[in-house]
């Protein structure tokens, strides 16, 4: 009796154990397993010299680190021979600010494709992104703050436009401010030409289809930080509960939006069912 009473709390404990070291690994992984999703999107306004034009989207990396220097992650980058990278905010934690971290990354990400970077909330919240910027504009990033730039092959060009976080601290004001930004960028654009904006919020999608862009990229949401298989994300600052932009594409209007679910984490320091992306789109000729 004694032997099998042992034999039971031994099978127990075994068990047990299996469990918690089959959640531990299921956990690290949700957080540091990067995952590819590739889109190809068509419009009828892209060049023709853009067909088939591959974009790698980062967004939301938090300060997090993937293997020593960033190496994981460059390998992924890398491996996809990008035309351009582009990254939509929160490069840095408010909380946890550490440019140097950030800019291992960038430093590597810049010898692959030229990189085209927007602020997320986390940039203007910490009060602290003067000196980020600088270092990434010494980098050779092009910063889009309310502002643009044209990418040409071969005679013929399409336009990358992008516009600050409208974080203020004062929620109400956010729709004011970024109808301002996008007006910004809007005054001086040819409304023939194809538009590519990066901003970090993808609940604003309505202001920038207003405002004619043919394809916005976004992040922001975390992809819900919790995804509930057949039902998405759980919770998104400023969307809520259950929230409908966390992911994936979404079109409004003649205006297509990709949103990232980024790679790191800030206030909740775990992802379940949703681990990190980048995010590989292929533009072509429709």
């Amino acid at each position: 009796m004694l032997i099998s009473k042992i034999n039971i709390s031994i099978k127990l404990i075994t068990i047990i154990l299996v469990i918690i070291i089959g959640l531990i690994i299921f956990f690290y992984l949700q957080n540091n397993w990067i995952s590819k999703t590739r889109l190809k999107v068509s419009f009828q306004g892209l060049p023709k010299n853009f067909e088939g034009f591959r974009i790698v989207h980062i967004s939301d990396l938090h300060n997090k680190s993937f293997g020593k220097e960033q190496q994981y992650l460059i390998k992924q980058i890398k491996d996809e021979k990008p035309d351009i990278i582009i990254i939509t905010g929160d490069l840095i934690d408010s909380r946890r600010y550490n440019e140097y971290i950030a800019m291992q990354f960038i430093n590597e990400a810049v010898e692959i494709a030229p990189v085209y970077y927007v602020t997320g909330n986390h940039e203007l919240r910490s009060g602290k992104f003067n000196s980020l910027e600088k270092q990434l504009i010494n980098a050779g990033v092009g910063v889009l703050r309310n502002s643009w730039e044209e990418i040409d092959i071969e005679g013929q060009s399409i336009i990358i436009a992008g516009v600050d976080d409208p974080y203020t601290g004062i929620r109400y004001r956010e729709p004011i401010v970024i109808d301002k930004y996008l007006q910004e960028v809007q005054n001086d654009l040819d409304e023939n030409s194809f538009k590519i904006l990066l901003s970090h919020r993808p609940e604003k999608i309505e202001a920038y289809a207003a405002y004619g862009f043919d394809l916005v990229f976004s992040g922001h949401a975390h992809g819900g930080q919790f995804r509930i298989p057949f039902l998405g994300g759980l919770v998104v600052p400023n969307q809520g509960f259950f929230p409908k932009y966390t992911s994936g594409i979404h079109n409004m209007e003649n205006t297509t939006m990709i949103i990232s679910r980024g790679l790191g984490n800030s206030i909740i320091p775990q992802r379940i069912f949703n681990r990190p992306e980048i995010i590989i789109a292929e533009l072509y000729v429709k």
